[in-house]
């Protein structure tokens, strides 16, 4: 069973692409590969994978940590930052798009934070997701114009999930201009960056019914998925589990490409699935119809 640890963590370098393919030993032949279709100025919206998830139970918040410096540089950065006042608020924040750009949305709010403003003053979560959309357009007034003139989008997605004394948690989604989105009962997860290959385990299998322990292993087959079919999104993959009503964050983990209960998920997950389509009825197939010519 995979254990918690702090959320404060220290982070760790991916390393070499040799630690990457002890997880999935089919997708990287070499760290060329890795160097391959990068560089665009306006668009890497998709150098990123982050997941959110709400339950009956609370929430699970999931990022990777890979990001793209330029045509042949490939970075691990966080994307997962959280605010928490023990007892009265939680807020995770996993962002996508401009690191640049995040870095100051995120070091704005901490700063507001720490000085009881902002996030501190929060009475809901749709009043934090306003404080955070003020936040980016704050920055948009910075920036933006500079960006903008040499041919850089300004680029910014962030995933708010959470809970305020006397609310449910809930998550919602920001986008560059600052209006947020809610997760709905009936569609109780969020994505970021590259959301397509992760989307059809989530959608067969998570609801608000789905518990915490089982809904960070959608998570995590989620992200596995996306792994596989798209070299831009890597380990170390960072998921933190928040509970309702606790207003702390006590079951977090960092999976690196080497770790063994990542791999074991990967293994395991690949083993079922193939013993799963195998026991499935046989195709009953007939002689194809006569094919005639068109005069």
């Amino acid at each position: 069973m995979c254990t918690g640890r702090s959320a404060d963590e220290a982070s760790e370098p991916l390393g070499s692409h040799q630690r990457v393919e002890s997880v999935y030993p089919n997708k990287f032949p070499g760290v060329a590969v890795l160097k391959q279709g990068f560089g665009a100025p306006r668009e890497q919206n998709h150098m990123t994978y982050c997941l959110g998830i709400v339950t009956d139970d609370g929430l699970v918040m999931a990022s990777d940590s890979r990001t793209n410096a330029g045509f042949d540089q490939v970075n691990v950065c966080r994307k997962m930052y959280h605010f928490v006042q023990p007892g009265e608020r939680v807020f995770v924040i996993l962002s996508s798009g401009s690191l640049s750009i995040s870095q100051s949305v995120i070091t704005q709010l901490r700063s507001d934070f720490e000085a009881g403003e902002g996030l501190a003053q929060s009475d809901s979560l749709y009043h934090a997701a306003r404080v955070v959309g003020d936040c980016v357009r704050r920055i948009s007034d910075i920036d933006r114009a500079a960006l903008e003139r040499d041919n850089y989008s300004f680029n910014v997605h962030l995933l708010l999930g959470g809970q305020v004394k006397g609310e449910q948690p809930s998550l919602y989604l920001i986008y560059p201009q600052g209006n947020p989105l809610r997760a709905t009962y009936d569609s109780p997860y969020l994505q970021l960056g590259e959301c397509k290959y992760g989307r059809p385990i989530l959608d067969r299998g998570v609801d608000a019914a789905t518990s915490l322990e089982v809904a960070a292993k959608y998570a995590l087959l989620s992200f596995d998925a996306t792994i596989r079919s798209n070299v831009t999104v890597g380990p170390p993959i960072e998921i933190v589990l928040y509970r309702k009503d606790s207003f702390d964050l006590t079951e977090y983990r960092r999976f690196s490409a080497s770790d063994q209960d990542l791999n074991l998920i990967h293994t395991s997950w690949e083993q079922s699935l193939r013993r799963a389509v195998e026991s499935l009825p046989e195709i009953e197939f007939r002689k194809p119809p006569p094919q005639r010519l068109i005069a």
